[in-house]
């Protein structure tokens, strides 16, 4: 015997069974379940009673900061350096003079201090700004422990 006369006598002996378990005639017919109640509450009293609940204070951590660090090179100017440090980061003419030497005499400097996504940009505008003027004048950002 075959597997589609199989099949054949098995849909014929039993009529609801059939071929294809996946056809919707055969998914057996469910019976209604009973509605929850439409109020979940004890009608005690409960509704009535307070909750005494604490609010605690959010928690705001400051964010990393980043120093962006100016290095010294030979080729650009110390006035270009005390343009940028006046100009990028607003510093008075005597602290950028002072910044100057530092990046001079030491061979790096800290041009300031600021969260992530602000160093960067400064940084980066440093840098499009000094190749645009000609000079090789590198802007860099590092973590910075206060």
């Amino acid at each position: 015997m075959n597997k589609s006369t199989d099949i054949t006598n098995i849909s014929q002996q039993n009529p609801h069974s059939s071929a294809d378990w996946h056809h919707p005639a055969t998914l057996p017919i469910l019976h209604p379940v009973k509605t929850l109640p439409s109020k979940l509450i004890d009608e005690e009293g409960e509704e009535d009673a307070e909750v005494e609940v604490m609010v605690a204070d959010p928690e705001l951590a400051e964010p990393p900061m980043y120093a962006v660090v100016m290095y010294n090179d030979d080729y650009t100017p110390m006035e270009f350096v005390v343009y940028i440090l006046q100009s990028e980061f607003r510093h008075d003419t005597p602290r950028a003079v002072e910044i100057m030497l530092n990046i001079h005499n030491q061979g790096r400097g800290i041009a300031g201090i600021y969260p992530k996504d602000i160093a960067e940009t400064k940084a980066k505008k440093v840098n499009q700004t000094a190749r645009k003027e000609g000079y090789p004048l590198l802007t860099q950002i590092e973590p910075h422990q206060s």
